[in-house]
């Protein structure tokens, strides 16, 4: 597995870093706080990661640590409320998942890492990777370069394939670096890439309505919180239109998307636990550069293959990190 998420990583002209030992810290009490806009459900398996990560770094929870767990349901009006809930306990270090620009907002003093798939620069939490703004730092998903393998693959998947659909959040920072390189690789490789702008369920239901009348012979979703909120919507209707679907995260391959290509998102989760071990440590987030992924992953539904009668060429079958078969695949 290890040489196909290089092998990969190569193809999208990436590298896999060593990630640097994380040194025992004092057997003291810490008290963290976990934030997300999210259901538990749905992060549980991250979750579960970080806590792992946390673990190697000698923080047990129920032993010297708690984790202080505040979960937005879907709803991100709530999140100040829960944020500042939080900071008053207080926490020594809150963890943020997918709404720092929301927590940025509020001005909070204590050390804040966070995950998410915005460009941080674009939604102005940094002024470059290498120098994070005010208190927060940590790690995005956002690899917009990915775009172009991606449509490549379903080049390589589609037999005569000349019209892409892409399905993508304008709200989402970094959004159009994601629209820019699926643009140019469309021309490069001669396609007509559409572009469906869905910054709600309502236009995610005309943008559905509109491939499924259209020419259109694939469908690319850039991955964001909204596009995985309604992965199951997004994986029903290619189901039911018989379109390859391929996106970033394996959560969209695990609910029936043809095939995803993008970053291990549970080692983003582990790595999270190199922050918040240094902040508890004294260091300053302004002085611990914001990370982008490095390890990577493609991974193939083949029940989603045979339903809409989709043929993966051997080459790409070889660098598969992952296929699911059916009930949990292989």
């Amino acid at each position: 597995m290890q040489r196909r998420s290089l092998m990969l990583a190569a193809l999208a002209g990436q590298s896999t870093l060593a990630l640097p030992a994380i040194a025992q810290p004092a057997a003291r009490q810490v008290r963290i706080g976990w934030l997300t806009g999210q259901r538990q459900a749905s992060i549980a398996p991250y979750l579960a990661t970080f806590r792992e990560g946390m673990a190697a770094a000698g923080y047990v929870e129920g032993r010297n640590l708690t984790i202080e767990y505040r979960y937005g349901d879907e709803d991100i009006s709530r999140v100040p409320a829960l944020a500042q809930e939080l900071a008053s306990l207080p926490v020594s270090v809150l963890m943020v998942q997918g709404v720092a620009t929301q927590v940025a907002q509020l001005g909070l003093k204590i050390p804040v890492a966070y995950v998410m798939s915005a460009d941080p620069v674009i939604a102005g939490l940094a002024t470059s990777l290498a120098h994070p703004s005010r208190n927060m730092t940590g790690l995005t998903f956002m690899a917009a370069e990915l775009n172009s393998k991606r449509l490549e693959m379903l080049r390589d998947i589609v037999p005569g394939l000349r019209q892409v659909a892409v399905i993508g959040n304008p709200e989402h920072a970094g959004e159009e670096l994601e629209r820019a390189a699926s643009r140019e690789t469309g021309q490069r490789l001669g396609l007509e890439v559409t572009f469906n702008a869905t910054r709600s369920i309502a236009e995610l239901e005309r943008a559905l309505r509109g491939i499924a009348a259209s020419r259109s012979q694939a469908v690319s979703v850039f991955a964001d919180g909204f596009a995985l909120q309604h992965r199951q919507l997004l994986a029903d209707f290619a189901l039911q239109h018989r379109l390859p679907l391929i996106s970033g995260w394996s959560l969209f391959a695990e609910a029936g998307a043809l095939c995803i290509y993008g970053p291990r998102l549970r080692e983003s989760y582990r790595r999270l636990a190199y922050y918040v071990d240094r902040m508890l440590r004294g260091a300053q987030p302004a002085d611990l550069p914001i990370e982008r992924p490095t390890v990577f992953e493609f991974v193939v539904n083949q029940k989603t293959a045979n339903a809409i009668g989709a043929t993966i060429p051997q080459h790409l079958m070889a660098l598969a990190d992952r296929v699911i078969e059916g009930e949990g695949g292989r």
